[in-house]
């Protein structure tokens, strides 16, 4: 699953290009096939704006996945990290603070 993480290539989302990636959502609404289109080609996500302002960005699904592996990851990595310092919980004691959150 985490494999192209450790991959040495780079795995970035391609930069956003101002003049093509930034539109307003009614030109979205109008042209919603082409702006599907574009994203699925060009991997960049759309940044769509409402009264001037950004409100929404509109990604590729493999981008998505692949945002949303790399902060599992990443999230793992502190959590083993945070082990690794002796600030986690041993079991019986998680296992108690669980039981008492259900009898709640």
């Amino acid at each position: 699953m985490y494999d192209t993480a450790y991959s040495g290539e780079s795995q970035s989302t391609p930069s956003i290009r101002v003049s093509e990636d930034i539109r307003s959502l009614s030109e979205f609404r109008a042209n919603v096939a082409a702006f599907v289109e574009q994203v699925r080609k060009t991997r960049r996500p759309l940044v769509l704006t409402q009264l001037g302002r950004s409100s929404a960005v509109f990604l590729d699904v493999s981008e998505y996945e692949r945002l949303v592996e790399r902060a599992e990851l990443l999230e793992e990595i502190r959590t083993a990290e945070e082990i690794a310092r002796g600030e986690g919980v041993d079991h019986d004691e998680a296992r108690a603070q669980l039981l008492s959150r259900l009898d709640r």
